[in-house]
């Protein structure tokens, strides 16, 4: 198992075909004004590998937005909410279809509100991941040992948790509602980018 870093794209021809699993680090939690930093990516073989983007970067990415584009190949995310949105406003590529482990969670685990990657990992697995990094700088120089393993772990158990969460949602019938969910996830992630991140537009209540 290995971790690789690349700048600006992904090296033609280094990932196995089949589901990727998928995560983002921005500078923030606002997407237009937080740029994306780093594209995280896994075929679920055992390496990892990070894509990083410098400031100003125009984000041509050709071989990884190629696998990102590819209506063939599932991505697997946690939240994968917040990264439709970060890649299709950086990027301008929507990366579906979607498996969402932490939709999945909240389907098939109603007995818990802890719906946390970490926490996740820590059942469905029993292993631990740390999230010491995630609010560490993502935008600097040169990214530490430390940042590079905790944004590998981020995609690193996606894999086998998707196993997992699918056979729930077959036991407990919540297969089609999840799909539908993901399904609808690039909207949800378009509208959060057109300015309806948290308003409900299915509410009765006016806004």
């Amino acid at each position: 198992m290995a971790v690789y870093l690349h700048e600006e794209d992904l090296p033609a021809g280094v990932l196995a075909p089949g589901p990727v699993a998928v995560d983002t680090e921005t500078m923030g939690l606002i997407t237009r004004r937080d740029r994306l930093c780093v594209v995280q990516i896994s075929d679920g073989g055992g390496d990892e590998h990070l894509v990083r983007f410098a400031p100003g970067s125009d984000y041509a990415a050709p071989n990884l937005k190629a696998v990102l584009a590819d209506p063939a190949r599932l991505k697997l995310y946690h939240f994968a909410r917040f990264d439709l949105a970060a890649m299709e406003h950086y990027m301008g590529v929507m990366a579906e279809p979607v498996f969402c482990t932490k939709i999945a969670s909240k389907l098939v685990r109603t007995y818990t509100d802890r719906h946390g990657l970490k926490d996740l990992v820590r059942e469905l697995l029993g292993k631990e991941v740390s999230k010491q990094q995630q609010s560490s700088d993502w935008g600097a120089p040169e990214l530490s040992d430390a940042q590079k393993d905790y944004a590998a772990s981020d995609v690193r158990h996606l894999h086998a948790m998707h196993t997992i969460l699918v056979e729930r949602l077959a036991r407990e019938g919540r297969t089609e509602i999840a799909q539908a969910c993901f399904d609808f996830l690039p909207a949800r992630a378009r509208l959060d980018l057109a300015g309806w991140p948290d308003h409900d537009i299915f509410s009765h209540e006016a806004a």
